[in-house]
């Protein structure tokens, strides 16, 4: 059974950072791709960074590039999550999912095969 357990969400003041981490089990986790995404209230999910499984190749979203950074270790099983200079506009629920296609970063929702339950992040202006 495939879990991922999301840890570091919280209230943090903006020009602040956090950390999220992502612990994977029950998969060949350097086989997949990993991904963050989030969401805030009333609004879609919207995709924040991804890695490959292996080669490291990224893609960071245009509204974070510059001040969020993903990174994996996979001895781990773990996908991290660096976020700087937080605006109150990163406040969502972010999660981490994994992807089967593994040999690219994926951008899009649909290509991910689990998904972790989320965890809230809060930026206080």
């Amino acid at each position: 059974q495939v879990q991922l357990v999301e840890s570091g969400g919280g209230l943090v003041q903006a020009g602040g950072s956090l950390r999220l981490s992502c612990a994977a089990s029950g998969l060949t986790f350097s086989g997949y791709a990993m991904g963050w995404f989030r969401q805030a209230p009333e609004k879609e999910r919207e995709f924040v960074a991804s890695i490959s499984g292996s080669s490291g190749l990224t893609e960071v979203a245009d509204s974070v590039k510059g001040r969020f950074t993903i990174s994996r270790v996979n001895a781990k099983n773990t996908v991290y999550l660096q976020m700087n200079s937080l605006k109150p506009e990163d406040t969502a629920v972010y999660y981490c999912a994994a992807s089967g296609a593994g040999r690219a970063p994926q951008t899009r929702a649909v290509y991910y095969n689990y998904w972790a339950q989320g965890t809230q992040v809060t930026v206080s202006s």
